[in-house]
């Protein structure tokens, strides 16, 4: 009976509905990540020697959503994270596993494409740079473009270019355990099936960048998932960060 209930709730849901589930643990880790970090920043004064100068502020904002003061803000809470085991200038992934789970070591797949993605230069460490950068993607004013790559890239676990059915069901159950929700295998798989049925326009068993990018742009709720409002602001949504500032935009 509870079966045939969750069968039932699993097909009165639109293709868009169970891959914008796909997004939602990891935005709130994206989120979490800016705000836990903010709530350690509150009420500290920031040493001047610590600044970043204007040149170096105004060219990391070229090429993103964000003002001179937005990044400046943003270096405020990139400090605190990155101090916060290894004083060095750099995010390593224990550091973001310690600020969102409190434990420098436990494992979530979430957090895992979260760092992934943000250390575009593959070092094993998130630099400033990469972290405005990435952060930039979830800024309301980011072109449509950069969020349907960024949401490819997220479901492209093995980095082969294409979303690959492992891979969607990887993540499916990821959210599942992440929700304390259980499907029987015949469910999962039939979510799976429909996922593919709708994207996979030439039925060779895997997403290519252009079938997700005609099915993002098919059910814009998916991309909804892929903006923080407060970021088009954020001096204003953390005013502490600027009390001091030297820049003017």
């Amino acid at each position: 009976m509870e079966s045939n209930k969750a069968s039932s709730r699993s097909d009165s849901m639109s293709i868009g509905e169970r891959l914008c589930a796909g997004f939602i643990p990891f935005i709130a880790i994206v989120e979490a990540l800016v705000f836990v970090v903010a709530d350690c920043c509150n009420y500290q004064s920031r040493p001047k020697n610590a600044r970043l100068g204007f040149r170096e502020l105004s060219q990391l904002a070229e090429g993103t959503q964000f003002t001179v003061n937005e990044v400046e803000a943003l270096y405020e809470l990139f400090k605190k994270l990155s101090s916060s085991i290894i004083d060095d200038g750099l995010i390593h992934k224990e550091e973001l596993r310690l600020a969102l789970l409190k434990t420098p070591s436990r494992e979530n797949l979430f957090l895992d494409r979260v760092f992934f993605l943000f250390d575009e230069k593959k070092n094993g460490v998130i630099e400033f740079d990469e972290f405005v950068h990435a952060l930039s993607v979830f800024h309301p004013h980011a072109p449509l473009e950069d969020k349907i790559d960024f949401a490819f890239r997220l479901y492209d676990l093995r980095q082969t270019g294409f979303i690959e059915r492992e891979e969607v069901k990887q993540m499916v159950i990821a959210i599942l355990m992440e929700s304390d929700l259980k499907l029987s295998d015949e469910i999962l798989e039939s979510i799976i099936d429909k996922t593919f049925s709708d994207v996979d326009v030439d039925n060779d068993d895997k997403i290519n960048k252009d079938e997700w990018k005609a099915f993002a742009l098919k059910h814009l709720s998916l991309l909804k998932n892929m903006t923080l409002p407060y970021l088009k602001d954020i001096t204003m949504v953390f005013p502490s960060f600027v009390f001091n500032t030297e820049i003017e935009d």
